[in-house]
C-alpha cells in the first residue's frame, strides 16, 4: 500500500495504490491522517486517486469514514476518483458513494473540486 501526494491546481491529489485490508489498512491510516489536518473551510480540497488500489475490505472502509467524519467536522471538502471495477462495486455495495462525493476520473475531479 502506498500513498503519493501532489497539488493539481488548487487541489491536494494524494494518489493512493495496493490493497487496503486488515494487513495495511492502519499503514493506510497513519499516511492519511496528516493530510486530513489541513483539510478546513478555504483550504484545499482532499482528492483521493484510487486509480491504483485493487481491493477494499470493511477495515479500509471504516479508514475512510472516520476521514470523511473529520473533513466534516473541519468544514473541509474531500472527494475519491478512479475507482477499479472492484473497488467502485463495494462501495456500490456498502452505500460508500453516498459518503463521499467519487469521480469517475482525476481531472473531473479536480474541475469539480476547484
Amino acid at each position: 500500500m502506498e500513498l503519493v501526494e501532489q497539488m493539481q491546481g488548487a487541489v491536494k491529489v494524494a494518489r493512493v495504490s495496493g490493497r487496503i485490508d486488515q494487513g495495511t489498512a492502519a499503514q493506510f491510516q497513519d499516511l492519511l491522517a496528516p493530510l486530513l489536518a489541513p483539510v478546513k473551510a478555504g483550504a484545499a480540497p482532499l482528492l483521493l486517486d484510487f486509480s491504483g488500489v485493487d481491493y477494499i475490505s470493511s477495515v479500509g472502509l471504516r479508514v475512510l469514514m472516520l476521514a470523511a467524519k473529520q473533513v466534516k467536522a473541519q468544514q473541509g471538502k474531500i472527494a475519491i476518483a478512479a475507482l477499479t471495477p472492484v473497488v467502485a462495486e463495494v462501495f456500490q455495495i456498502s452505500r460508500f458513494h453516498l459518503v463521499f462525493p467519487v469521480h469517475p476520473d482525476v481531472a473531473t475531479a479536480v474541475t469539480s473540486l476547484a
